[in-house]
């Protein structure tokens, strides 16, 4: 490649960057406000050019003890191959100092036995893997196709001025941190919330600030289908392999996921007969004489 076209793919590379931080700037009323204009202008501004990596700046104080350190052997004891456990490794990390921090990634390339590069690229990958504290309660709004169209984008918009937080940000109080997140895998419930990754079901901007009205009040709030809210660092454990043993509070399941089933059972709908192996191994071998 040519010096010229070094240059040039330099300044491609430049205004999209430039363009990518201009679209980021656009205030969340300003998003709702062209969502709401019939279909005219949408604005989908992307929510990770200002992510950044991990913060290796500032306070690097750890709450990682030899208490932790264990606990992340254990982890990776469980696995053939102990690489394959880093992500729950980093959720451990995220439950004890509240993100994945620099210490964090050394003690988990420490007990791996890998670079920290490698730690802090599987770390800036996974969105769920977080680069700045967040706070008491993760509110994250699904805003893909179904839930967009359903509400989300709203739900969004109106959360983040009730809150008086931006996409990615926590409140004053360090009770709630806001997202944009991608599908939840559950839009037969859409438009769908999740709070510390459990799931709130069909709401409605009313409903959704009740919730986060809830959380700060520090009162007992119970997912849709599922177990009541625990907080964020506590669900980050169970993440990890930890249990809290709540598995069994609630519904996981419901009426809308549970349709197909039911219309089966009203036809008399059922799968085919599956052989066992060994009949199945029987009749390859009628077969082949």
């Amino acid at each position: 490649m040519s010096p010229d076209d070094r240059r040039s793919d330099a300044a491609v590379t430049k205004a999209k960057v430039e363009a990518t931080e201009a679209a980021e700037k656009v205030p969340a009323t300003a998003v709702a406000e062209t969502h709401a204009e019939g279909g005219k202008g949408h604005h989908f501004p992307s929510h990770f050019a200002d992510s950044g990596g991990v913060d290796f700046t500032g306070d690097q104080t750890t709450a990682i003890g030899e208490e932790t350190i264990e606990e992340l052997r254990q982890i990776a004891a469980r696995y053939p191959q102990p690489r394959s456990a880093l992500l729950p490794m980093l959720h451990l990390v995220q439950s004890v100092e509240g993100r994945v921090t620099p210490a964090g990634i050394e003690a988990c390339a420490r007990v791996l036995d890998i670079t920290t590069a490698d730690v802090n690229g599987v770390a800036t990958f996974y969105t769920m893997y977080k680069r700045k504290p967040v706070g008491e309660h993760h509110v994250g709004v699904c805003t893909t196709a179904l839930c967009a169209v359903m509400g989300g984008d709203q739900i969004l918009a109106d959360l983040q001025g009730h809150l008086d937080v931006g996409n990615d940000e926590t409140t004053a109080d360090g009770k709630i941190t806001l997202e944009h997140i991608e599908c939840n895998a559950a839009c037969d419930y859409a438009p769908v919330m999740m709070v510390n990754w459990e799931f709130f079901d069909q709401m409605t901007p009313e409903s959704a600030r009740e919730v986060v009205d809830k959380l700060r009040a520090g009162e007992q709030v119970t997912a849709t289908r599922g177990a009541r809210i625990s907080s964020w660092r506590e669900a980050e454990r169970v993440l990890a392999g930890f249990p809290d043993g709540r598995a069994d509070e609630g519904p996981t399941s419901g009426t809308a996921s549970q349709l197909g089933l039911q219309i089966a059972h009203e036809k008399g709908w059922r799968a085919p007969e599956v052989p066992a192996p060994a009949e199945a191994d029987s009749d390859a071998k009628g077969e082949g004489q």
